[in-house]
């Protein structure tokens, strides 16, 4: 019988995760991942957790804390991948925003509230492959 979610909640978080991960991370299967972890790193102050090389030099695998969430990435290796979007909540959505820009992001949609609590911009990153909606909470 599977656990349910309350005895998987019980357990000891570094007896079935890493410590300090949360229960569902996003996994980018792009081209060209260090090009997105350098993004992150300058807009998000990501921190660089894990990294796999493949034989090559090619980055099988790597891991970078945003915030309290890790980003999971792989290179798509064939130079595919589908494009995705990813949301993150920031302090400050207009200076980290324009940070995105100042790191190479291709402007998406400037920040703005609509009909929802949030003031939000998206960006692409350098590499193309992935759309970052950053976004403060303001009601």
């Amino acid at each position: 019988m599977a656990e349910s979610a309350s005895e998987r909640r019980s357990a000891t978080p570094s007896s079935w995760k890493p410590e300090g991960y949360n229960d569902v991370a996003p996994y980018l299967v792009v081209p060209q991942p260090q090009r997105i972890i350098d993004f992150l790193v300058a807009v998000f102050d990501a921190v660089p957790l894990r990294r796999h090389e493949a034989e090559g030099g090619r980055l099988a695998h790597a891991e970078v804390r945003v915030g309290d969430s890790v980003v999971m990435l792989g290179d798509a290796g064939d130079g595919t991948s589908v494009p995705c979007h990813v949301h993150v909540y920031v302090a400050d959505v207009d200076a980290v925003f324009a940070r995105a820009v100042a790191a190479g992001g291709q402007v998406v949609q400037a920040p703005v509230k609509k009909d929802d609590p949030d003031k939000r911009g998206g960006v692409t990153d350098p590499s193309g492959a992935v759309t970052w909606w950053i976004g403060t909470q303001l009601e």
